[in-house]
């Protein structure tokens, strides 16, 4: 339980004292001053320890690159998801230092869920997930398996398993209205969201409409993305009702989910299917594609693909 204290990450506004969520170091680490986990991780890490079994968690994650080009390098998996998926791996490597049975993380891909929303293709979600799976299986990070809407239900007509969670595991879009108003961590997680979805509507449709339009536009988005999330947070849950629930945003510290980050940045909401890694020298980063961009990085190429971003003093000139 020390252990998972390590690596989660509180949500700063709704901690008590005003714990801080701290950048961590390049392994994905955070530094959370007096944060203890949980009644519920507790219990359920209990379940799997009492029996000797591996510790089982579950993470939504990983749905797809961003349709926005100037954030990301490309529509596959690159450095960034090497890294995140490497760290996953690690957290388990380590509980078997301590605890034999060890742990395995099972990552429930999300991009099918609400790809339609954020201007996402199910091809292009496929392809991603793919490359994910072969990632994994090139890197040898045995403790981590892919589990998606098809794996759920089935079936890879993706039209009608939208429409399945929308008509019996979506909340009513007015509830969720009501939770961004009155719940801080539902807000925090609503601005977020708004955010990203602001920024890759002026990438995609700026020339299109009025900024006021897009934001508007954009907020509407945010509460489908957030409904279909949560409906696949229900599916996840009824699936795998004895996992110890991760999350890659930041969590209260009474949440049913423990908030880890999968690598470092200055911005706590940003993903590697966000942005892109910048090497420094010193530590590798996530940022968007246009600030390694600003600062004249270089981009690195690894199997006919674009990896990661280098500071401009680390390129090698003719």
């Amino acid at each position: 339980m020390g252990l998972l204290d390590r690596y989660r990450r509180i949500d700063e506004t709704l901690a008590a004292g005003g714990t801080q969520d701290t950048p961590g170091g390049e392994d994905g680490t955070d530094s959370v001053a007096g944060a203890g986990c949980a009644d519920v991780h507790r219990e359920r890490v209990e379940r799997f320890v009492e029996r000797r079994e591996p510790i089982h968690f579950v993470i939504p994650a990983f749905p797809a690159k961003s349709p926005n080009r100037s954030k990301v390098l490309g529509a596959l998996p690159d450095l960034g998801e090497h890294l995140a998926l490497g760290f996953l791996q690690s957290l388990c490597d380590y509980i078997g230092h301590f605890y034999e049975p060890g742990a395995r993380i099972t990552i429930c891909s999300d991009g099918h869920v609400f790809g339609d929303v954020v201007g996402v293709t199910d091809g292009a979600v496929t392809a991603y997930r793919q490359a994910l799976a072969e990632m994994i299986a090139e890197s040898g990070f045995s403790s981590l398996d892919l589990y998606g809407l098809d794996d759920a239900f089935c079936t890879t007509d993706y039209p009608k398993l939208r429409r399945l969670l929308e008509e019996n595991y979506c909340a009513p879009l007015a509830e969720l209205r009501e939770k961004v108003r009155t719940d801080r961590t539902t807000q925090a997680l609503f601005n977020g969201i708004h955010r990203f979805m602001f920024e890759d509507a002026v990438a995609r449709r700026g020339d299109q409409a009025t900024r006021s339009q897009l934001r508007k536009d954009s907020k509407e988005t945010a509460y489908q993305t957030i409904l279909r999330s949560n409906a696949w947070s229900r599916v996840v849950a009824e699936k795998f009702p004895q996992a110890v629930r991760l999350s890659i945003h930041p969590q209260a510290p009474d949440s049913e989910k423990l908030g880890v980050r999968l690598l470092h940045t200055k911005d706590g909401w940003l993903t590697p299917w966000h942005g892109v890694v910048l090497d420094d020298g010193v530590n590798r980063y996530l940022v968007r594609r246009w600030d390694a961009e600003k600062v004249h990085g270089s981009v690195v190429w690894r199997n006919g693909r674009p990896s990661h971003f280098v500071a401009p003093h680390l390129s090698v000139t003719a």
